[in-house]
């Protein structure tokens, strides 16, 4: 067998988990790519080669099953069925009956309403102390996707909680009772959609999910549709908030001027998704000239996407914080076909409820330690004790 670069990072190790940068820096000056046994797959540690296997179409996203796959199906149906885990031609179907939804006039026609649950939500909670996150940052994308998609608000702590046992599922380490939740998440959360879904199909509103209805999806991939968009439209602002508000709270900074990049530069420097998988549908020599490894077909590839947005060779000083950086071309969003629907509007939620919370607490500080989800794929906090007006 040829020699290839390989890497025993611990993608579960604690202190990696808790922090990843240093661990990255170091396999990064080592190699751009190498082989993960641990994972059976490759791993990508610069901007270069991770925004290669973005944007390269024969890097593919395949979905497979988890196993017991009967006692997965509710998990797996969802996911079988999303445009996330398909490629063109289906990918490009799903896409299209969503992707009004999410243009930038539509987006900013939303603007104004995001302001006003920002208001009140911030109205109710005690300036002297409280849990950003619980309080604010989590509720408030997933009553803006919810209201969006036609969902009543009555549902907005089951959607969060759902979501939640799903999401864990994409970590690297799955212990039975995260799977079992998950598993009972995806049930409860299909079965709300479907319901949701026939009543619209008798009686449609002006939202999406009826939307959706008339279009000609399939009635899985309908509730697929939902539960993606409700998921992602609020799991990745939550985790970019959080992620970027204590790293700012923690080194004694304020939003620059314009409120625009600093929300880009919390987006790069604590990337709320760490990692996202592909598949080879062919060979690929990958990396550059002199240090090229050939991912085999049907070997998987895992883009590091944390590791890439904090690549010196793209971002001068990349380990600090710099909340007025342009330009920032970071992949937080991933590139490609399967760039991130949903990045306008998690923009303008991240810039008006930065822009909302400062306004009202000017003082804001840390009042206690962040108390983190101790997740890596999908790094973020549980609460966040906050106060100062």
């Amino acid at each position: 067998m040829r020699s290839v670069p390989t890497t025993s990072l611990d993608l579960s190790d604690p202190a990696v988990v808790a922090d990843p940068y240093p661990s990255f820096a170091e396999e990064r000056a080592a190699h751009p790519v190498a082989w993960h046994e641990a994972t059976g797959s490759w791993l990508t540690f610069d901007h270069a080669t991770t925004s290669a296997v973005l944007r390269d179409r024969t890097f593919a996203r395949l979905w497979q099953d988890k196993e017991p796959a009967a006692y997965l199906e509710p998990f797996n149906l969802l996911h079988r069925n999303q445009m996330m885990e398909n490629e063109p031609p289906v990918h490009t179907r799903m896409r299209r009956s969503v992707a009004g939804a999410f243009n930038r006039g539509h987006v900013e026609r939303l603007r104004p309403r995001v302001r006003e649950i920002a208001a009140s939500l911030l109205a109710e909670v005690d300036p002297a102390r409280f849990d950003v996150i619980g309080q604010y940052a989590e509720p408030l994308p997933v009553l803006v996707i919810a209201e969006l998609l036609g969902v009543d608000a009555a549902h907005v702590d089951d959607l969060r909680r759902w979501s939640q046992a799903i999401v864990r599922m994409y970590e690297v380490s799955t212990p039975p009772e995260v799977v079992d939740a998950a598993v009972a998440a995806a049930d409860d959360f299909a079965a709300l959609v479907r319901d949701l879904v026939a009543e619209r199909r008798r009686a449609p509103r002006a939202d999406l999910v009826s939307d959706l209805a008339a279009t000609d999806l399939s009635d899985d991939e309908v509730v697929a549709a939902v539960v993606l968009l409700l998921n992602a439209g609020h799991e990745a602002s939550v985790n970019v908030f959080g992620n970027g508000l204590v790293a700012m709270l923690e080194r004694g900074l304020r939003p620059g001027a314009d409120v625009a990049l600093t929300v880009e530069e919390m987006l790069r420097f604590d990337s709320a998704l760490q990692l996202f998988e592909r598949t080879a549908t062919a060979d690929v020599h990958l990396g550059p000239d002199g240090s090229q490894v050939v991912v085999e077909q049907g070997q998987r590839i895992a883009v590091l996407l944390g590791a890439a947005n904090r690549d010196p060779a793209v971002f001068a000083d990349a380990d600090a914080m710099d909340v007025d950086r342009d330009p920032n071309p970071h992949v937080a969003f991933g590139a490609g076909v399967h760039f991130c629907l949903g990045a306008p509007l998690a923009r303008m939620e991240l810039v008006e409820s930065l822009t909302a919370l400062f306004a009202a607490h000017p003082g804001l500080r840390l009042v206690d330690e962040p108390q983190s989800r101790g997740t890596f794929v999908l790094r973020g906090y549980h609460h966040v004790p906050t106060g100062g007006s």
